[in-house]
């Protein structure tokens, strides 16, 4: 990673700032490789939630993934519209839509998947795999997720 010429030395040597750099930069090699099997993001982030606690109510997996409700609807507009998803009835709750992949969701999450790993493969691609595995663990207890 680069230094930005425009921060100064005070900054670049600040933890926060520099594990803002790592994110963006993660961010953007995640995206790029998302966006070659037509996903964004947060389709992504939806899906993968879907796969892990589906079929679940609409508004549990928007609580799940921390996303608006408003928010929410038109992810799952987008993945509904592309064939990824599709929302029922809840049979517990017949008030609320339960959102489950279909076998292409399935598919493309698998692809989606296999893209993220290797898109964080080159982020932390100048680390060995004990600095890698360090390195997540320091990032767990920094962050608070175990």
């Amino acid at each position: 990673m680069a230094d930005s010429p425009s921060a100064p030395t005070r900054i670049r040597t600040l933890p926060s700032w520099l594990l803002g750099r790592a994110a963006a930069r993660g961010r953007r090699l995640v995206a790029e490789a998302l966006a070659r099997h037509d996903m964004k993001m947060w389709h992504h982030v939806v899906l993968a939630a879907v796969a892990d606690l589906g079929p679940v109510a609409q508004a549990d997996l928007g609580r799940a993934v921390s996303l608006d409700p408003k928010d929410m609807v038109g992810i799952l507009n987008d993945l509904q519209a592309a064939g990824l998803v599709v929302r029922t009835v809840d049979p517990t709750d017949r008030r609320k839509n339960a959102v489950s992949l279909t076998a292409d969701g399935e598919r493309r999450l698998e692809e989606c998947t296999k893209a993220g790993e290797r898109a964080n493969g080159e982020l932390l691609g100048p680390l060995s795999a004990a600095e890698r595995e360090q390195f997540l663990e320091m990032l767990r207890k920094v962050s608070g997720v175990r």
